[in-house]
């Protein structure tokens, strides 16, 4: 088994393991990962998740030991997306991307923790994930540029939007790689850690965002994702009635503890 999912409270870390192949993407992971992070968007005692790859590595991309079997004609028609795909699912509706999760829109955050590798399709799963924890020795790449395999899984749209096109051109276009200090910089990662620490910060970070009120939290992150491209006017609405929603749910109550004397001068400790 080459997924598995380790649950301590609210938090569920989803851990590939394929230490083999430094964690490579084949098609029983790739529907066994899809298939974990449906499960966690649909369970309501789940608030966050941590993406991690065992064994030293995130991912090295996709298996090309598998790339080389396909049909050169027509390779991978079953995961067509189709032309007329409604927007808003998360995407459970529509085949998954040859590396996986890649096409969930899920309505609750996951962090990447990043050891080694995460390369080619692993840097795009990494980027598909709300943000980044690496390690000092962590790098990403398209290091698939060697073989003329390209980019499927959300790379070309993720990393543009992340460090701007001409950045996210040159990194594509050269394949090259690039170290965790530069990810940091580049704002493709926000936290550097020590190596094998990569996991553990992760989920205390998954752990201080489960901690708040969830209705808000997902607001929020609907409201940032959602709004990416659009008019201010139209990105404004959608934040208005997604905010109204958290605040009927949420807000009101959270202001009255507030009125009670919790969290008061900036002390995240005592909320609730």
């Amino acid at each position: 088994m080459t997924v598995r999912i380790e649950k301590n409270g609210s938090v569920w870390t989803v851990i590939h393991s394929r230490p083999e192949a430094r964690n490579a993407m084949d098609p029983d992971s790739a529907d066994a990962l899809t298939q974990a992070f449906l499960e966690f968007d649909a369970d309501d005692s789940a608030s966050v998740a941590v993406f991690w790859g065992e064994g030293g590595a995130f991912c090295a991309g996709w298996d090309l030991k598998y790339v080389s079997t396909l049909d050169a004609e027509y390779p991978l028609g079953e995961l067509d997306i189709p032309q007329d795909a409604v927007n808003g699912a998360n995407g459970g509706d529509i085949p998954r991307g040859p590396l996986g999760p890649s096409r969930l829109e899920l309505d609750k955050p996951v962090i990447a923790a990043v050891a080694g590798p995460a390369v080619a399709g692993g840097m795009e799963l990494a980027l598909w994930c709300d943000f980044r924890v690496m390690e000092e020795s962590a790098y990403l790449g398209v290091y698939c540029r060697r073989w003329g395999v390209p980019l499927t899984d959300g790379g070309t749209v993720r990393l543009p939007h992340i460090v701007g096109q001409g950045r996210a051109l040159e990194i594509i276009l050269t394949g090259r790689k690039v170290p965790a200090d530069e990810c940091e910089r580049l704002g493709l990662c926000e936290y550097v850690v020590g190596d094998g620490g990569s996991r553990e910060r992760a989920e205390e970070l998954a752990q201080d965002i489960a901690r708040f009120p969830q209705v808000c939290v997902r607001a929020d992150r609907r409201s940032a994702i959602r709004g990416q491209g659009k008019p201010v006017r139209e990105a404004l609405i959608n934040e208005w009635y997604n905010g109204r929603e958290a605040l009927i749910k949420n807000g009101v109550a959270g202001a009255s503890r507030f009125k009670d004397g919790l969290g008061r001068h900036g002390d995240f400790g005592k909320i609730w």
